[in-house]
């Protein structure tokens, strides 16, 4: 099971962050200076779900890694994400949609030399991807559920990155390496008194340790959702489809 805050209890503070759909329609906005930084960010994040169902709509790894890079450069060069509406739903159900319509449109295309122009946006690691497509279990779900699984995983992937992050600037690695085994239970082989042990704290500080821990995670989830949706009413709903995305 992936490293995922437990679905019981309030999900962090109830502030809600608009932050990525700002950066959606500042990279739609093709005459700002943050334009391309903003690109750059929807890239990091939702590269790799997209490579991996551009290849399990049964192109090579080379052609996906030239489709995932060309499909940025279109949504950039044609103002696509101009048409991107927080008020219409979630940003990863327009970046599906959006894809399918282009993919549908490079099928049409005979030259592949069109694709995105000969211009490369930005460096993908296609090596990486393509260890990881195989990795993944072979199944008989839909290109559009592993797409939702993979877009789950990335959401945790930036979680733990951040939680890790912040415990690495507070002088803390030792501590968030010993405790995030904890955090959706108390794993087999490992007790709160072999870990109070080794970091030279009481049971007690261990376990205010981890529930300051959880709670963080919780708090940094929540502020990845909110990221992708329109509106608060729609976390806690997107939340469990996280789950179920994960759990499947």
């Amino acid at each position: 099971m992936p490293f995922l805050p437990p679905a019981s209890g309030p999900l962090g503070r109830p502030g809600f962050n608009t932050t990525h759909w700002s950066v959606v329609l500042a990279a739609g906005a093709v005459s700002t200076a943050g334009s391309q930084s903003a690109l750059a960010t929807l890239y990091m994040a939702y590269w790799y779900p997209l490579y991996a169902f551009i290849r399990r709509e049964g192109h090579n790894p080379h052609d996906a890694e030239d489709l995932t890079q060309a499909f940025f450069t279109w949504l950039l060069a044609n103002n696509h994400l101009r048409q991107a509406d927080p008020g219409r739903g979630r940003f990863r159900s327009f970046l599906l949609a959006t894809l399918k319509h282009f993919l549908s449109d490079e099928r049409k295309k005979a030259n592949a030399q069109k694709r995105g122009g000969g211009r490369t946006l930005l460096s993908l690691d296609a090596q990486s991807a393509e260890e990881m497509y195989r990795m993944e279990p072979t199944t008989n779900w839909t290109a559009d559920r592993i797409f939702d699984q993979q877009w789950a995983l990335s959401v945790l992937e930036r979680t733990v990155s951040r939680l890790r992050q912040e415990y690495v600037a507070g002088g803390r690695l030792e501590l968030f390496e010993e405790l995030k085994h904890f955090q959706s239970g108390e794993p087999a082989g490992a007790s709160y008194r072999e870990v109070a042990s080794r970091l030279g704290l009481s049971e007690s500080a261990v376990k205010s340790a981890i529930f300051r821990l959880r709670r963080r995670h919780r708090d940094l989830l929540r502020e990845e959702v909110a990221q992708t949706v329109a509106t608060p009413a729609e976390i806690e709903g997107e939340i469990r489809h996280l789950i179920v995305a994960l759990g499947a």
